[in-house]
């Protein structure tokens, strides 16, 4: 200790602060260095993937934080006095203070992906794997942001002016009358609303939903937006309050099965029984199909055809989108290729004078043509004399 206290009183003033700040930074930087290797080796294990992934998150907020901590630790050390050393230390203690709030995030963060390498959200039934993941995301930015709140609020009461903006921020009274002040403000309506819809279970990452006529998969849902992605690879953007005000459409609210339709507009005559036996030979042989449930339904008739539904279940939307489209598809060649006659037309017949059918009219015995559509007879020979 006497000779420490000899050469430090032999050492000039500001060669002494450099050196010993300058032993205390290099102290530092070699514990940083070590664990750094540790750390690096202990990576390298396949069964231990936890150090590799905390080495990447927290080994630069581990340096900072160390370093800065040391030299405020060694700082009255360091024989500064008067403004300087006000100065010096003020500094060190916001450093510190970042610091220390970029590791507690790094940390967090960390926390929150090991917890999500355990969702499995590439199942068929993952609606509770992607609630999770919904709502830990979410609260990964809602841990950032108090963090950062904290860090902003300790910061604020280092300096003498901005000492009660600080402590305001701090308080419970504080908080709630600036969130009584913001309230009305749209960002923070559309942080609410990001709130509600993750923790309310309302939405949800991948959920498959139709928003302004558009069909899409919710690629990114965050406290202030949400990022639709559609069927043609383009990103529909909208805010948070938009699906808490307006209503949308759900198709993996409570499961991911959902049911397709396919519909025709036949002739009178078609052939129904022979047309759902087809029906049923197709989906039953078709992959995409569940096999669940399936119908074939006359639903609605018109004076000029029949409305047939066919509907199918698939194990998702994307499935049955191509289920609709195989069965749209073939029995439409069925229909084409067996039953012509089956296919939307408009009949006309040669009526007499007297108005009765007559098949033959071509004779030029004055019978004029009239169109048959259902029930209603349209007589062309009238409407071209008028």
């Amino acid at each position: 200790m006497q000779v420490v206290a000899a050469i430090s009183t032999a050492v000039p003033e500001p060669m002494h602060t450099l050196l010993v700040l300058g032993c205390t930074a290099a102290g530092a930087l070699l514990v940083t260095l070590v664990t750094g290797r540790i750390t690096a080796r202990l990576a390298r294990s396949e069964s231990q993937p936890f150090w590799g992934r905390l080495r990447r998150r927290c080994h630069r907020p581990w340096t900072v934080t160390l370093l800065s901590v040391a030299l405020l630790a060694a700082q009255p050390s360091a024989g500064l006095r008067g403004e300087p050393a006000g100065g010096v230390r003020h500094l060190l203690v916001v450093t510190t203070i970042a610091a220390v709030s970029w590791l507690a995030t790094a940390v967090l963060f960390l926390v929150e992906d090991a917890a999500l390498r355990h969702v499995r959200v590439d199942v068929t039934d993952n609606r509770r794997a992607r609630k999770v993941q919904t709502q830990l995301t979410a609260l990964r930015r809602l841990t950032a942001v108090l963090v950062t709140l904290v860090a902003a609020s300790a910061i604020f009461m280092t300096f003498d002016a901005l000492r009660t903006y600080g402590a305001s921020i701090l308080a419970s009274a504080g908080v709630a009358g600036v969130i009584a002040g913001l309230a009305a403000q749209t960002t923070l309506a559309n942080v609410f609303a990001g709130l509600q819809l993750v923790f309310t279970d309302a939405l949800r990452i991948d959920d498959v939903v139709v928003v302004e006529e558009e069909w899409g998969r919710v690629e990114e849902l965050t406290l202030t937006y949400v990022v639709v992605n559609l069927w043609d690879e383009r990103r529909l953007v909208l805010p948070a309050t938009y699906f808490t005000t307006t209503p949308f459409q759900n198709w993996t609210r409570s499961e991911s099965r959902v049911i397709g339709a396919v519909v025709f507009y036949l002739d009178h005559s078609t052939p129904i029984p022979e047309l759902r036996a087809e029906a049923q030979r197709i989906i039953e042989k078709n992959p995409l199909w569940d096999r669940r449930d399936w119908t074939l339904q006359v639903v609605d008739t018109t004076e000029r055809s029949i409305v047939v539904r066919v509907l199918a279940s698939a194990a998702d939307s994307a499935s049955a989108w191509d289920l609709r489209c195989d069965v749209r598809e073939h029995l439409l060649g069925w229909l084409r290729d067996n039953h012509p006659n089956s296919l939307p037309r408009l009949r006309t017949e040669r009526a007499g004078p007297d108005g009765s059918a007559d098949s033959g009219g071509s004779d030029g015995s004055g019978g004029s043509a009239r169109l048959v559509v259902g029930e209603d007879l349209f007589d062309h020979a009238q409407v071209a004399r008028r």
